[in-house]
């Protein structure tokens, strides 16, 4: 059958794929320094046999085949969502990719190096590399507008900086204006945070949130990491990772449960389709509305800490003591302008986004050299923000993601945060006793809820027009701006 014989060798390209992942994973979590040269190698290596065998004209013929076969709706979606992944591989040179690969994986090395010494400099001839190199994979796609525009597709489709800019304006003017509000109302302590909190009880606590809200521990583990992610490599097989603070523990909590999300993201596809294209996320956006809303709109409610306060003074005996569930709740919604993207607030959050989304377009229309990063991003941070950044280490360097070349993807995290508040509005309507049951901290059918409409339908639908069906409205970001202006005009009594 044309269609099996062309899922069988998709398989094997997938195997392919979730070989680098493991090499990924074991890269940011448990490789020696020593070893970043060999794995750069060993990456690019796959990478390269996995373009080839995209690209070869042995799977395009199966895709062609397959095209051409009489197909059921959902293997008309697989084969369509090979044939978009095939159609960019093909515009790639093998070289590129080889090159790519190679050049990340130092660009990653390079990048720790950087952000422990505070110093930019370490990390600028990778970054120049990448970019270059992203320019050129950027005009063999083809772009109109932005080079920008040429890259997104590989993390939210359907979309582009035009249409990105037009959702991020009423956002940033708004986001402003409750900002200046929030500034000149009464702050909010945080002293009782002030003190040391075991790690040991942190790890402890927060693996048994993760479990609460649904993680399956048989088809997962968490583990630390410099910077926070998930991954997998089956559906039986999910990785996440946080960070500790002894100062903070919600920068382990939050941290973890945003990695939450994605991982029960990754756990909810349908058995059925391991192992197929139909078990993957339509978009980066969509993935990141799933550990969004469990991070901040369920763990920074008030009924989550009405229910978790007490268990959480359990594991940390005398910290908490006089501590009661309304300060928790707003401790852990204080508005606080700050350096660090992943421990920003729920308000200045998309801020620390558009600032990101600005300096890609710059960088890529060369319109900013990479030399003038470091300055141009302070002087977003004091424009946007009002903070000073001290360093490199909290300024450019702080994310991740330009040294693995993912240019096309920071909008994605407010994507996120306004599909999550577009499909949180309609689970309000569908379960009116939803916060009920976020108080009893009873997820089964909030999981549930997420998992028909959202995990279980993988690549059967694009993001955006499944987002739009789900809540019934076209996208917009005015239930974002609703639930932000509700929440904490009563946490400031604005």
């Amino acid at each position: 059958m044309p269609y099996q014989k062309f899922l069988d060798a998709y398989g094997e390209i997938h195997d392919l794929r979730m070989t680098a992942s493991v090499l990924h994973w074991d890269q940011q979590t448990q490789m020696p320094p020593g070893g970043g040269e060999a794995r750069g190698r060993q990456l690019s290596t796959l990478g390269g046999l996995i373009h080839d065998r995209m690209t070869s004209a042995e799977f395009l013929g199966l895709l062609a085949d397959a095209e051409g076969a009489d197909l059921d709706d959902d293997q008309r979606a697989a084969v369509e969502t090979v044939r978009f992944a095939v159609d960019r591989a093909t515009k790639l040179p093998g070289s590129m990719v080889r090159e790519m690969t190679l050049v990340e994986s130092r660009a990653f090395g390079a990048w720790i190096e950087a952000r422990q010494a505070r110093d930019f400099s370490i990390f600028q001839p990778h970054l120049e590399r990448i970019i270059e190199l992203t320019r050129q994979k950027a005009d063999c796609f083809g772009w109109k507008d932005t080079p920008w525009n040429a890259l997104v597709p590989d993390y939210e489709r359907g979309i582009d900086a035009r249409r990105i800019a037009s959702l991020f304006a009423p956002l940033r003017s708004f986001t402003v204006d409750l900002l200046d509000k929030i500034r000149g109302a009464d702050q909010i302590s945080t002293r009782f945070l002030d003190r040391q909190w075991d790690l040991g009880a942190q790890g402890e606590f927060g693996r048994r949130l993760i479990g609460d809200l649904g993680f399956d521990y048989s088809r997962g583990r968490i583990d630390i990491a410099a910077h926070p992610f998930c991954t997998n490599f089956s559906v039986g097989d999910v990785r996440i990772t946080s960070r500790f603070d002894h100062r903070n523990p919600f920068e382990y909590l939050f941290s973890a449960l945003h990695e939450t999300g994605h991982a029960l993201y990754e756990q909810g596809f349908r058995p059925e389709d391991e192992r197929t294209p139909l078990a993957e996320c339509p978009s980066l956006g969509l993935h990141e509305s799933q550990s969004r809303f469990w991070e901040v709109t369920i763990a920074r409610s008030l009924p989550f800490w009405k229910h978790y306060g007490p268990i959480m003074a359990g594991y940390f005996p005398g910290n908490l003591a006089g501590v009661d569930a309304g300060t928790l709740y707003r401790a852990a919604n204080r508005v606080e302008p700050g350096l660090i993207r992943v421990d920003a607030d729920e308000v200045t959050y998309n801020l620390h986004i558009m600032i990101r989304f600005d300096l890609e377009l710059a960088l890529l229309e060369r319109r900013l050299e990479v030399a003038d990063l470091p300055d141009a991003w302070n002087a977003a941070y004091k424009d946007f923000l009002g903070v000073t950044v001290p360093h490199d280490g909290d300024g450019c360097l702080q994310d991740v993601h330009w040294s693995s070349g993912a240019f096309g993807y920071f909008p994605t995290y407010t994507l996120g945060n306004i599909y999550g508040a577009m499909m949180t509005r309609r689970m309000e309507k569908d379960m009116p006793d939803l916060w009920d049951k976020v108080g009893r901290g009873d997820f089964a059918a909030v999981l549930e809820w997420l998992r028909t409409r959202i995990h279980r339908v993988g690549m059967r639908s694009l993001a955006m027009p499944l987002v739009e069906e789900i809540a019934g409205e076209k996208l917009t970001v005015e239930p974002l701006m609703g639930q932000l202006g509700r929440k904490f005009t009563d946490i400031y009594n604005l």
